[in-house]
């Protein structure tokens, strides 16, 4: 039965990020601004390495690489990881940017993955806001016209967030987390963006960042959306541990974990052989304890912490006061 084991992520110091990746989940990280961290990661641009277990110091590529029987049976993993997932803190706006479909990535982007996504809210600043899609109907040449002019802004929709907040942001949909936002976000595994609108900011060295407006065009829906509304969930309850499902696509499936075994409850998980799962844990603190060569093996998880858990897992006993998202291929 296969083991599971920590995840080191690698980290992004992009302009718009802040500190909190290192002050509220003790990262750890020597980078400021700190922007993203890529907790659960195949992808070249920015891979994830175990830091537990056997395969300690590997690279998770690698790791899967070895051993492709940890991804599963599922037939989306196609012999590697299919999604990405990440820790965002938006210090300030991101970029309005939007993401291509497989479709177009595979025959224009050299055979790469699209990149649909969701986002689920830990913490907001009362004001904050995303960019979900355009508030009307719009024109190419108007959206040209008003990125060039810096008036684009007027069109686009803005939602407000709140944390426990969850958005699906389908490939095409032109998007941007808000300054005061605190995400984590699941998505496939690619790092396609093509950016729209970048506010007219520099970077450290004074230069305008890179706009792709051309491809931009080829793949955003010009359309107006319906303003996103939270998806019905519903709390299920087993002894220790509540769970609710916040997102289901043909790339990722996504549950909240709810886990307290104050009164000595046990709760107990495992991957199936159709699938891996990853468990990022995004409050609380506790153990999770497997046996390991006929010894029980425990390591301790912490706000922040990535758990990656192969197909075919050793059932694992997680004790404590813990939230996770549970991230399914």
């Amino acid at each position: 039965m296969n083991k599971p084991f920590l995840l080191k992520p690698a980290a992004k110091d992009y302009l718009w990020g802040g500190s909190r990746l290192n002050d509220e989940f003790a990262k750890n990280i020597d980078m400021s601004p700190l922007a993203e961290t890529w907790e659960c990661s195949t992808h070249p641009d920015g891979p994830s390495i175990a830091v537990s277990g056997e395969f300690e110091g590997q690279k998770l590529a690698d790791i899967l690489e070895s051993h492709p029987e940890y991804l599963g049976e599922h037939p989306q993993t196609k012999g590697e990881l299919p999604i990405l997932i990440k820790f965002i803190d938006a210090n300030k706006d991101l970029s309005v940017q939007v993401h291509p479909s497989d479709e177009y990535a595979m025959k224009y982007e050299n055979g790469q993955l699209g990149k649909t996504e969701m986002w689920y809210v830990l913490d907001a600043t009362k004001d904050a806001k995303l960019v979900y899609g355009f508030s009307r109907d719009v024109e190419e040449d108007l959206v040209r016209k008003t990125i060039a002019n810096g008036t684009v802004e007027k069109y686009l929709q803005k939602v407000p967030v709140k944390k426990d907040d969850v958005f699906f942001i389908e490939a095409g949909t032109v998007h941007a987390i808000g300054a005061g936002a605190l995400i984590a976000e699941i998505q496939e595994s690619s790092n396609l963006t093509y950016r729209l609108y970048d506010y007219d900011r520099v970077d450290k060295n004074g230069n305008k960042r890179e706009l792709h407006v051309d491809k931009a065009m080829k793949v955003a829906n010009l359309k107006s959306m319906a303003e996103p509304k939270q998806p019905l969930r519903v709390l299920k309850y087993k002894q220790g541990v509540a769970s609710e499902l916040l997102t289901r696509c043909k790339y990722f499936e996504v549950y909240r974990m709810l886990v307290n075994t104050e009164r000595r409850q046990k709760v107990y998980f495992q991957a199936d052989n159709l699938s891996f799962r990853v468990l990022l844990c995004i409050n609380g603190c506790g153990t999770v304890s497997f046996e390991d060569s006929g010894k029980k093996n425990i390591l301790d998880i912490y706000k922040g912490d990535c758990l990656f858990v192969p197909a075919n897992s050793e059932e694992i006993r997680i004790h404590g006061k813990l939230q996770f998202l549970d991230v399914r291929g």
